[in-house]
């Protein structure tokens, strides 16, 4: 028998398009505009695209449909949705896995959105900066990572349909204009084309193990699965509303953003002469050199900025909105309680993130390893520990207890009430929902599998973290 669902006093979101605007900006950040075109470039351009959007489809979407209809059967936060699914206590590992990722990921992902906050400064007084001395500078990050994250509170004070859904139906819409104005503007410079043809002919030959390892990764840290964020969305669904199609369209703008990521920054790489493959420091390193060779270069680079921003934005709302759920359905916290503790507490945790591009901060120096892993810095660590190693696993976890431990039938009527055609056979008489529960049982955990063995070194050199 499939559980009730209780959204009650939880808020709940007014319209489909909001909720598909949230979740999709939840899936979109910096993951997409920052993260994206580096592990591009370091991957083979086209081929590693390629292999992306194939992830996307047939490993991120199912991963995905499964934390929707997780969150919806429940009507719970990760934490509470684990308990009412499954009678052992140790099944709650994950829901307390979720809210402990997103806190934790929130504390410095923050910071790097500050980043983005005073480069928009930066490029409108027209001031060039150098990165290294910017990020080692706590009286300029530390008060840039608050302002964001204030901004992120006040949004989660609104609730889920007046300020989440609000804002992502007027954030979304921006981000997407910004983005395609941009990618236009860099694929009409001189030059430009060598830069299109890397970026989306793909080379076959390119395509190995790393590249497809790579792109998995890529898929998870982009999608939002493994963070419990849309199990917590889900749960805010009304029981009408269609998981299969605001799936698909969640996982269609990510990747639509993902791409155009590229088209902003591989033509104009390649216009000026430049390097693709320079790692994480393309963003803020490059392009701030791209924007000055270009005629208004000053204000692409300030919409440039505020675009990375916006997307950040969208993203910080849903972490900080799993643990203010939690405290709203376990504790019986009010909303604006709840927001402001996990808000200013994440604020005083930023610190150390903050503090470790400070060359001689202890925080600097704090090295993690673990076999073959080696980390330094604490917001290197914390990425690689939160925001990579510990999605994975979660991923991991939810396909397993989705698969094997939950009735997985009542997943397939809980999706299909909305569509009913999840549950009709085409093809050789099998149906969407059953194609579904093989990947979910069998795909999607030995996929999973070999990305973590891949985090370990156990296939080469280690994939980095975002």
């Amino acid at each position: 028998m499939a559980l009730k669902s209780e959204t009650e006093g939880r808020g709940q979101w007014g319209s489909s398009l909001g909720f598909i605007m949230a979740a999709a900006g939840s899936a979109v950040g910096l993951g997409n505009i920052w993260r994206f075109p580096y592990i591009t470039g370091e991957n083979g351009g086209g081929a590693f695209v390629f292999v992306y959007i194939l992830c996307v489809l047939l490993i991120g979407t199912p991963l995905l449909f499964n934390e929707l209809a997780l969150g919806r059967i429940t009507g719970k936060n990760p934490i509470g949705a684990m308990k009412k699914a499954s009678k052992n206590k140790l099944w709650m590992i994950p829901g307390i896995m979720s809210v402990v990722i997103c806190f934790m990921v929130l504390t410095y992902y923050s910071v790097i959105a500050g980043w983005t906050v005073g480069y928009i400064i930066t490029e409108l007084i027209n001031i060039p900066v150098d990165f290294e001395v910017f990020v080692e500078t706590p009286k300029y990050i530390i008060p840039l990572t608050f302002f964001f994250m204030m901004i992120t509170i006040i949004v989660i004070l609104g609730g889920v349909s007046g300020g989440i859904e609000k804002a992502s139906k007027l954030l979304m819409p921006v981000l997407f204009i910004l983005i395609i104005l941009i990618a236009a503007r860099s694929v009409t410079l001189p030059g430009a084309s060598e830069g299109i043809k890397y970026y989306l002919k793909p080379d076959f030959s390119k395509i190995d193990g790393g590249v497809i390892l790579a792109a998995l990764g890529q898929a998870f840290f982009s999608m939002s699965v493994g963070w419990g964020l849309m199990v917590t969305y889900g749960s805010y669904l009304p029981k009408s509303s269609n998981l299969v199609s605001s799936g698909l369209w969640i996982g269609a703008l990510d990747s639509f953003v993902a791409l155009l990521g590229g088209l902003m920054i591989f033509p104009a790489v390649f216009a000026l002469g430049l390097k693709p493959d320079v790692g994480p420091s393309l963003v803020f390193n490059i392009l701030p050199q791209v924007f000055d060779q270009i005629p208004g270069g000053a204000i692409i680079g300030a919409s440039f900025f505020l675009l990375l921003m916006v997307a950040a934005l969208t993203s910080t709302i849903s972490m900080l909105e799993v643990p203010v759920g939690y405290f709203i359905d376990e504790k019986k916290v009010s909303r604006k309680k709840a927001a402001w503790g996990v808000g200013i507490v994440a604020m005083i945790v930023s610190i150390p993130a903050i503090l470790s591009s400070v060359e001689e901060s202890v925080f600097s120096q704090v090295t993690m390893k673990i076999g073959s892993i080696t980390k330094t810095g604490w917001l290197d660590i914390m990425d690689w520990t939160f925001g990579t190693l510990s999605v994975t696993v979660l991923c991991l976890l939810f396909a397993i207890f989705s698969g094997w431990s939950f009735k997985t039938s009542d997943l397939v009527d809980e999706i299909a009430l909305g569509s009913p055609g999840f549950k009709k056979k085409i093809i050789f008489g099998i149906s969407p929902g059953q194609i579904w529960v093989i990947f979910i049982r069998f795909v999607c955990p030995i996929v999973i599998g070999l990305v973590l063995l891949n985090l370990f070194g156990v296939f080469g050199e280690p994939e980095a973290g975002g």
